[in-house]
This record gives structure tokens, sequence and C-alpha cells, in this order.
């Protein structure tokens, strides 16, 4: 908030949906500093997405995006800038242990 009231006043007004969730997940970090900073170059793209952490309801939410747009694995990862194995493991992971 500080940032945009600071710096970008005129962007508040597109982030307010976001801004007004009770809890922001890191999908939700990563659409506002998108909306906020722009795209930037390939490089520091690929540098941001080495320090991206996902928690379960994260993983959980990709997931079912997955299945709700009918994606396969690289289609997801592309669409989240993940790698194939990354989607690969979680499902591994979390959709097995769903039928334990």
């Amino acid at each position: 908030m500080d940032i945009l009231e600071k710096k970008i006043p005129d962007k508040k007004q597109v982030c307010q949906p976001v801004l007004e969730k009770e809890k922001l997940s890191s999908l939700d970090i990563i659409e506002l500093n998108t909306k906020i900073f722009g795209y930037t170059n390939k490089k520091a793209m690929s540098l941001n997405q080495k320090f991206r952490s996902y928690g379960k309801s994260d993983i959980l939410l990709i997931l079912d995006y997955q299945k709700a747009h009918h994606l396969n694995n690289s289609q997801l990862a592309c669409h989240f800038k993940l790698s194939r194995g990354t989607v690969a493991r979680w499902k591994k992971i979390y959709i097995v242990n769903l039928y334990k």
C-alpha cells in the first residue's frame, strides 16, 4: 500500500480488487507485482523466478486452474512460468496423496 500511495497512486484503482481480499496468496502477490511494476526484461524475470515459493494452498489453486482450463503440464507451466518438472512433481505429491 505504501508504494501505491506514495509513488504510484494512479495504479491504486487497478490493484484495489486484489488488495481488498482478506488473505493474500503468493499468486495474488505476483499479480500485484505485475500490475504495479509491469513486465520486466527476460533476464530480470529469470532472476525473480528463482526466488518464488508457493505454499500448499497456492499449489492446489494452480492445479485446480489446470483442471478447470483443461491444460496439460506444459501449458500450465508456460502460463505460470514454472518448469514442467515442477508441475509434475506437484501433481505427484499433492494429487496422489489426496487419494491415499
